[in-house]
């Protein structure tokens, strides 16, 4: 069996506060189509937990210190072919230094 990845799911968390600026960001150039859907997402509340190096430069929270903050979580259906493009975008306004984000190959179900 041959599977082409055409789409991927990419997650990233986010502050509550910059949730839908991350949404729009992301969606602006084009991820959340779905048929004849645009700016289709999904979204949890979840808890982030880190603790910064002495290198970092964290938005939130102080270097060397353990840190809880609530976020949301924001997912996207994303083409393959623009995937690198949504990245950039999402990347030049989320606050954190280094966001986690999780890019993730969906498999279409007429390729099994």
């Amino acid at each position: 069996m041959i599977i082409d990845v055409k789409k991927v799911q990419i997650l990233v968390t986010v502050p509550k506060d910059y949730a839908q600026q991350i949404r729009d960001a992301i969606c602006d150039a084009g991820a959340g189509v779905m048929g004849n859907y645009t700016y289709c997402s999904m979204s949890m509340q979840c808890t982030g937990r880190f603790k910064p190096s002495s290198e970092a430069n964290p938005y939130i929270g102080e270097k060397n210190k353990c840190e809880v903050v609530n976020e949301e979580r924001i997912e996207v259906v994303c083409d393959i072919s623009i995937v690198k493009e949504v990245l950039k975008k999402l990347r030049e306004v989320h606050p954190y230094e280094e966001p986690g984000i999780d890019i993730i190959p969906l498999i279409d179900e007429n390729d099994l």
